[in-house]
């Protein structure tokens, strides 16, 4: 897949944070981008658009990242998703990955860091 043609869906409370991650994903060609504000609306967000990788926040409400990972992970074993947020602790984030996040981006974000972790699974680079 081209990386242009990724479907992207941003999981993230803060309006400032979900508009930093889409410039800088919009920056590399991609537009078809999916927001959600809280935890249950990613996971309905995921399940009513198939993205191919998930950018979401741990500490959000109604359900909180952790709980949102899982609900994903139950409901499409292979999802991609990133963990990006600022404040999880070690034991959040270890917690994460064992429910099935693939990687973690620290906030204030890192445009580099963004564009390898897209252009290693959509351009193979």
């Amino acid at each position: 897949m081209k990386l242009e043609d990724a479907k992207i869906l941003i999981g993230d409370d803060s309006i400032l944070a979900r508009k930093q991650l889409k410039d800088v994903i919009t920056s590399l060609g991609i537009n078809n981008i999916i927001e959600a504000s809280n935890g249950q609306e990613a996971i309905d967000m995921y399940k009513a658009h198939y993205p191919d990788i998930v950018f979401l926040d741990i500490v959000m409400p109604i359900k909180d990242g952790q709980t949102a990972i899982s609900e994903i992970m139950e409901f499409n074993k292979d999802a991609d998703i990133v963990i990006v947020s600022s404040v999880g602790t070690q034991a959040q984030l270890r917690q994460a990955i064992k429910l099935g996040a693939k990687d973690f981006i620290q906030k204030p974000l890192n445009k580099r860091q963004i564009e390898s972790i897209l252009k290693t699974r959509f351009e193979g680079r």
